[in-house]
This record gives structure tokens, C-alpha cells and sequence, in this order.
């Protein structure tokens, strides 16, 4: 995967449940000369801005994914995100604001201000896996792939079928931790939740095992 919040001069705010998060798109380079995986580009891209059912935490539509570098800090986005200081100033316990400071600060590539937002957000509502979810990609593109999976975690315990929080969860094992067996184990148990789970660009998620798996057997 947000904040019912606005700024004084704000748009309206995303609706709840609102999903930020990025997904962590595995494009996978097929070597057609001798028929199997021969290398793996990893890109981050940001998922489609949905609403999906409360608490369903299922993968976005699939369509083509959004570039994922920061949006420029405009004047205009410079000033909603001061509009939320002053309101976080204001009203500390007001979560959706945090919420929205976060993702402000998660579009503009500012991820240790987007890491602190959202977890003011967390102290007062601990149980948003999808701001978990947004904070572990955060603590991912900060080099803290540590972090992000233990974030990416706490949000499958919230939320045992937020299938964006497995699929990163894998894709940082397999790419920032060099954790084959993990990413696969990762996305195993996302394809028993849903068997038809997909990565960003479309491609089944047991696809991507059964290539995986077998990489790993030939290595």
C-alpha cells in the first residue's frame, strides 16, 4: 500500500486504504540461446494508485507500471508538505496526516523524512500494513534491507494476504540479501494464498519460482 487529511491548501486527500507502496518489479532477462534465466534486473517501480477492498492488500491491476524515480519538489508539493508540518505541529496524534507527510516525502525520494513520517503514523496506529508495507520500501531504497524485511513481516502479520509485502519481502531476499532458498519460500507461500498472484509486469509469481528454482539447481 492512507490519509483522509489535507493541507490549508491542499487537494483532497487519497481515500482510505489507499496503497503508496511500490512494488518491486523483477524483470527477467531470458537467455534464448540456451533456453533458461540467464540474468535478473531489478527495478523499482511504483504500483498504480488504487483503492482496493479494505484490508485485501491484493496486488494492483496489472497495466503498465509507473517509472518509480522521485517526482521533482515542486513549489506546489513543497507547500502541501509544509501545510503537514504545520499540521503534525499542530495535531501529533492526527495519524493521516503523518500518513500523507510520508508519502509526500516517499515521492519526492526523501527517505529518511518519509521513514520518520511513517513511523509517527505507526506509533499511533501500529496495525497499517499498508504503511508498513511503504515503510519497508523506504528502508530498501535507504540500503537497509534489514529493516525493510522485518517491516515487510510485521505487515504480513497484520495482514496474512498483503500480497504486495510478500512479493517484496522475496524480492529483497533474492536481490539485497542473496537469499535464494528465502525469496522462494517468500513466494511460495504467496502462491498458496492466491495461485494466480502476479508480479508488476504481469508475470505469474509461480512462474517466476519454477525459473528460480531451477537457476538454483544449475548453479
Amino acid at each position: 500500500m492512507a490519509a483522509n487529511a489535507k493541507t490549508p491548501q491542499a487537494k483532497t486527500a487519497k481515500p482510505q486504504g489507499y496503497v503508496k507502496t511500490e512494488n518491486l518489479l523483477l524483470s527477467i532477462l531470458i537467455a534464448l540461446a540456451v533456453g533458461f534465466v540467464g540474468g535478473v534486473v531489478f527495478g523499482i517501480y511504483r504500483s498504480p494508485t488504487i483503492t482496493p477492498p479494505p484490508s485485501s492488500g491484493g496486488m494492483p491491476p496489472q497495466g503498465q507500471p509507473q517509472a518509480s524515480g522521485p517526482a521533482p519538489l515542486t513549489p506546489e508539493k513543497r507547500a502541501e508538505i509544509e501545510g503537514l508540518k504545520a499540521m503534525t505541529a499542530k495535531t501529533p496524534d492526527n495519524a493521516d496526516a503523518w500518513i500523507q507527510l510520508g508519502h509526500l516525502y516517499f515521492d519526492t525520494g526523501q527517505h529518511g523524512e518519509a521513514i520518520a513520517s511513517y513511523q509517527k503514523a505507526l506509533a499511533i496506529t501500529p496495525d497499517n500494513a499498508n504503511v508498513l508495507t511503504d515503510l519497508g520500501v523506504m528502508y530498501r531504497r535507504s540500503k537497509q534491507p534489514d529493516k525493510a524485511i522485518e517491516s515487510f513481516d510485521k505487515a504480513i502479520q497484520v495482514d496474512a494476504r498483503h500480497e504486495i509485502a510478500r512479493f517484496n519481502k522475496g524480492v529483497v531476499l533474492l536481490h539485497d540479501l542473496n537469499d535464494t532458498d528465502g525469496a522462494l519460500n517468500a513466494w511460495r507461500e504467496l502462491v498458496a494464498l492466491n495461485p494466480n498472484a502476479t508480479a508488476p509486469g504481469g508475470q505469474l509469481v509461480k512462474e517466476l519460482i519454477e525459473r528460480f528454482a531451477q537457476k538454483a539447481t544449475q548453479e
